[in-house]
């Protein structure tokens, strides 16, 4: 055997170990999500049976049905739209600007705060906020669940910025500074439309966390403000779990971001290959 069929041989077993890494890795969530499929699209007979059915014979959208039928599963998706869409555009308005500002100062213990409190679990500050909002009166509406969920978003994206922004080239903005632009001019003409595929990266990121947070619109929201995975959430009941209608639920809340991603997957590919998650 020469090289050359030793390097072929060589990059084929390769391809095929990933390729078997990646469906050992992925096997879990592929399993998952089949199985929430599967009782989504089967009669209640079929999800108690035993031994389980994994694919039913007579598939029904029943479960859809009743899910709308139910419960104004319209209104809270308007709800987990305006509550994700705000926060989302909070976050980047405010995240952009001050990831180019800690990336330029190079300021990297601030940066270490804002992990830092990216890490801190949401209960930790769960029942001060409660406290705050109530004082207002603010409890019941969308706006304190948007309010929490920015300090869920921020964080990720100034985190992402400040990584996208080192890798810039700063000969470009300094040519820009010495041609006399400020330095907010500089960095609305030459940085921002440079970290364009990082903003998209932040953008998804920021959504999908605020989109699938449970712990604030469960405590925050009225009955008329609950978000989307708040609504799935109060499907269960003690006496006994309709299996149909909770995987149809959650799948309903799933689908906007599966969309989304599938959408805009070659920007969020972009993003990380130029340097958008550091």
């Amino acid at each position: 055997m020469n090289y050359r069929t030793r390097a072929r041989v060589r990059k084929v077993v390769d391809k095929v170990a990933l390729a078997l890494s990646v469906a050992v890795l992925l096997a879990p969530c592929l399993f998952v999500f089949f199985w929430m499929i599967s009782l989504s699209l089967k009669y209640d007979i079929d999800n108690t049976a035993w031994p389980p059915v994994f694919w039913p014979e007579e598939v029904t959208f029943e479960n859809f049905a009743k899910v709308f039928d139910e419960s104004p599963m319209f209104l809270y998706f308007w709800n987990s739209v305006q509550v994700t869409g705000s926060a989302t555009l909070a976050a980047l308005i405010l995240g952009v600007p001050a990831g180019y500002g800690i990336a330029k100062a190079r300021a990297h213990k601030m940066a270490a705060v804002l992990l830092l409190s990216r890490m801190t679990p949401g209960l930790s500050y769960l029942i001060p906020l409660f406290t705050l909002f109530q004082v207002l009166g603010m409890i019941g509406s969308v706006w304190p669940i948007a309010l929490t969920h920015m300090v869920i978003t921020l964080p990720i994206v100034v985190w992402i910025m400040i990584g996208f922004f080192e890798t810039q080239p700063h000969e470009l903005e300094e040519a820009a500074r010495i041609d006399g632009a400020s330095l907010w001019q500089a960095f609305y003409h030459v940085a921002l439309p440079l970290a364009r595929p990082g903003i998209v990266v932040g953008a998804i990121l920021a959504f999908i966390s605020s989109w699938n947070n449970f712990i604030f619109g469960a405590v925050f929201a009225g009955r008329t403000t609950r978000t989307m995975p708040v609504a799935v959430y109060n499907m269960l009941t003690f006496e006994s779990f309709a299996w149909g209608p909770l995987a149809a639920a959650a799948i309903v809340v799933m689908l906007p971001v599966i969309i989304l991603t599938i959408v805009i997957q070659k920007e969020i590919v972009q993003g990380l290959s130029a340097g958008g998650v550091k």
